[in-house]
């Protein structure tokens, strides 16, 4: 019976520009404090080798995504199905004058995530199915390998709940802080469906 295993880790961007707001699909750049979050957090990393970086082509993932790449020397992908949701009215909003101005979509988007989208952005289920597909594309694309995604807080909230079985509508309960790290094992057996394993999370 053969058994193989890939490992890929999920890198949250670290803080930006412009405060907390709604970014979403808006292109802004990391702050020197984001920059200095996801150095910091890289460096502490335990196993840190990686075969292939893929990431967000927004600038707050990929502007990192490209200086890790050209110091060690790992191979580069951009997946334009890792860019953040679309949040559509909300868009460059802060999350106080969001609530404010749409009390009860706020109140059911992060209640129930799964059954409400930002008003005029994205519908959540397809932005699930975006960032799934794409999750799974990337770990048969690299079975047996080590890969870094460098993503954003609900692709990485969606990941999780996808792999590990959890119902979308507990994204919202995971905290996904800036730079925040996630690392997954697949286990791969011949004749059978892979089976994912969460090792760290944080």
């Amino acid at each position: 019976m053969t058994v193989t295993s890939s490992r890929i880790d999920l890198l949250r961007h670290g803080a930006c520009e412009g405060g907390e707001i709604f970014r979403g699909s808006t292109d802004v750049a990391l702050s020197e404090t984001g920059w200095s979050q996801m150095r910091d957090k890289v460096a502490s990393v335990d196993e840190p080798h990686w075969d292939h970086i893929v990431t967000s082509p927004l600038q707050r993932c990929a502007r990192f995504a490209e200086e890790l790449s050209s110091k060690r020397g790992i191979a580069l992908s951009v997946d334009e199905n890792l860019r953040e949701i679309h949040f559509g009215d909300w868009e460059g909003l802060p999350h106080s004058e969001a609530q404010q101005r749409d009390p009860e979509v706020w109140r059911k988007f992060w209640q129930s995530p799964d059954s409400a989208s930002p008003p005029n952005g994205e519908a959540m289920s397809d932005f699930c199915e975006r960032v799934t597909g794409a999750l799974d594309a990337i770990a048969q694309q690299h079975s047996g390998r080590s890969v870094l995604l460098v993503v954003h807080g609900a692709v990485i909230r969606v990941m999780i709940c996808h792999w590990l079985g959890m119902p979308m509508g507990a994204m919202t309960r995971l905290s996904v802080p800036y730079a925040g790290f996630s690392r997954f094992h697949i286990y791969h057996q011949d004749g059978r469906e892979p089976w994912v394993q969460l090792h760290s999370h944080g």
